[in-house]
């Protein structure tokens, strides 16, 4: 084998580990809010630095390649990608951090407690980790056949997010003195529908890369 064939191996593996962690914490995230588990919480927050360093390393990989092989065709789309893709991922597992962050208002727990389930808490994080599970066997196989499906998710996870927005200002409305959990509860769901928009990105990397074809801008109302 190649050095250079050795290399894209490196960073395929890389990435995945970047990947499977970012999907970690999003679950972890999932299971801290809807059980308001302060101690889950901060074990987000804290490996969030982990997830940081593992972006910067495959930066400097992607760079030290392209500087030494100079590849052409699918090797530079494959390493571009990976460098697109560990961004979009590293800003994932920032969200999660933040939403973690909310989880340790522990004035708001009673308020996420009554009103989760009618906010489909649950619902949109399942959507969200269906999309980067399956964006992650999409990069691996090189089949980009389910990317129609994994975007149309992202738009499923848009239209709870605006449901779930309306139904908290229908709260404020009733319940003045909810109002500074209920805007930490907007922006915690916001970050949710931020995630699906970068998965959205991810899965529009791949077939950048699979497939030679631009997707971005195309056919999005964001």
């Amino acid at each position: 084998m190649l050095h250079n064939e050795q290399e894209l191996i490196y960073l395929r593996e890389e990435i995945n580990q970047m990947w499977k962690l970012v999907i970690s914490q999003v679950t972890k995230t999932k299971q801290a809010l809807l059980n308001n588990d302060v101690e889950l919480a901060l074990e987000i927050i804290k490996l969030e630095k982990r997830v940081d360093g593992i972006e910067l390393k495959i930066d400097s990989s992607c760079e030290h390649y392209i500087a030494l092989y100079s590849p052409v065709a699918i090797d530079l789309r494959f390493v571009l990608s990976i460098m697109k893709i560990s961004i979009t991922l590293e800003r994932i597992a920032d969200y999660a951090a933040g939403v973690a962050h909310y989880v340790t208002e522990k004035d708001c727990h009673a308020f996420t407690s009554k009103m989760k389930e009618m906010l489909e808490i649950e619902r949109m994080f399942d959507l969200l980790l269906n999309m980067l599970t399956d964006s992650l066997t999409a990069f691996n196989t090189e089949n980009t056949k389910s990317a129609g499906k994994i975007l149309s998710k992202d738009k499923e996870v848009n239209k709870i997010f605006n449901k779930a927005f309306e139904t908290l200002l229908e709260q404020l409305k009733k319940e003045n003195k909810d109002i500074g959990c209920g805007l930490n509860t907007i922006m915690a769901i916001r970050k949710l529908e931020r995630i699906g928009d970068h998965c959205s990105n991810i899965v529009e990397e791949i077939v950048f890369f699979v497939e030679a074809k631009v997707l971005k801008h195309k056919g999005k109302n964001k």
